[in-house]
């Protein structure tokens, strides 16, 4: 299975709520696997399902008319522990973006050795984003990280990204991967010094 992103066109799913800490993401009474698999069923889990375990009803990952590989969320999302395990919960629900208008640091370097791709917009384009699918479900936002653009709509941002980073997520690279890549330079340099 390919990790690497680079296009995504996708309908979204809008969580139009501020200072969502890693907490509230993952609670961390599920935080004792040690495999990344199986965070997704208990992402939100606290705001998706009642204590008997039944869905709540007015939450927006249990309204079917809500779907896709984006999640857009409010200003300050990822705030709080560091826990890596909130990347893990979004990307195994089936998520590859999270939209937002600011992420605390820790979260998005998680997301992104992830392959979980933070986007930062303007507090402007993110309410045109909500907009946007408040009006139509179906909204399709679309994301180019080679081209580092966030589409919804009419409208178009730029987005930032450390160059680094967006190496390794157009090619699929974790770290040691990105390593791997530079083998016939390093080999070639290595012959330099001989």
């Amino acid at each position: 299975m390919s990790k690497s992103i680079n296009k995504i066109a996708s309908t979204a799913v809008p969580v139009h709520l501020e200072n969502v800490d890693t907490d509230q993401i993952i609670p961390a009474r599920f935080l004792k696997a040690t495999t990344r698999e199986g965070f997704g069923d208990n992402l939100f889990r606290d705001w998706r399902y009642n204590s008997d375990g039944t869905p709540k009803q007015d939450f927006v990952l249990n309204n079917p008319t809500y779907s896709g590989k984006i999640l857009v969320a409010g200003k300050n999302f990822g705030c709080g522990s560091s826990r890596e395990h909130a990347a893990w919960a979004i990307k195994d629900a089936g998520f590859d973006v999270v939209v937002s208008s600011f992420f605390a640091d820790i979260f998005k370097n998680n997301a992104l050795n992830n392959f979980l791709l933070p986007v930062t917009v303007s507090e402007a384009f993110l309410q045109h984003i909500f907009s946007a699918i408040e009006k139509d479900p179906k909204t399709t936002i679309s994301v180019d990280l080679e081209k580092q653009t966030i589409t919804a709509g009419e409208k178009s941002e730029s987005f930032e990204i450390n160059n680094y980073k967006k190496t390794c997520l157009l090619n699929g690279y974790d770290d040691i991967d990105f390593l791997l890549s530079l083998k016939p330079e390093i080999e070639a340099f290595e012959k330099t010094l001989s």
